[in-house]
């Protein structure tokens, strides 16, 4: 539900966006505002506990590992004011190669990995406009994890600047991140209860 003072027909910006004081949590894609479901479920919050941890394995010096909430904003340019931004997401996890882009309260750039664990409201943004999105901006990696079905679904940015078929993972499987060097993903950790 927006809040009563935002107008879901209207544009908005970053400024906008960190200027609100309420509690609930919200991207903006475009300047359109989403809402984001406040609290994620057990299941949710085991999954993500999970990749945390095979992730954390990152022995590469530089990797910045994050999850949300936490806000990711892609800017039009370099130097962008906070008035020229119309994109923030909070996604699940997010590794980022190049510390620059770090300020104390978000991401100023494109991340180089990005995962949204999928939720039942969640489902359709992750799956469409966030996978349009992160494409669009050409984030290198893009990971949608299925906690019901215990499936992990890779995209890969191709040289063409477009996802490819994305590969397809199950409970039992090891997938290999070759972006971030040796490391690989065990997902029967992941998805142990």
């Amino acid at each position: 539900m927006p809040h009563p003072d935002l107008d879901p027909d209207k544009r908005y910006t970053y400024a906008d966006y960190y200027s609100w004081d309420d509690d609930k949590r919200w991207e903006l894609i475009d300047g359109k505002l989403h809402h984001l479901s406040s609290s994620p479920g057990t299941r949710h919050q085991r999954v993500l506990g999970g990749l945390s941890c095979q992730f954390g394995k990152l022995k590469i010096s530089g990797i910045n590992l994050l999850h949300a909430p936490f806000d990711v904003c892609f800017v039009p340019g370099v130097g962008s004011a906070d008035n020229e931004i119309q994109t923030v997401v909070q996604p699940d996890l997010l590794v980022v190669l190049d510390k620059n882009k770090f300020e104390e309260r978000c991401c100023m750039g494109v991340p180089d990995l990005l995962v949204e664990v999928l939720t039942k409201e969640s489902a359709a943004h992750d799956l469409k406009t966030k996978y349009e999105l992160y494409q669009r901006y050409g984030v290198k990696e893009y990971w949608i994890v299925h906690p019901n079905d215990q499936t992990v679904l890779v995209f890969k940015l191709g040289e063409d600047g477009m996802y490819g078929r994305a590969a397809m993972y199950t409970a039992s499987d090891v997938v290999p991140v070759p972006l971030l060097g040796d490391l690989t993903i065990d997902l029967n950790e992941v998805f142990a209860e």
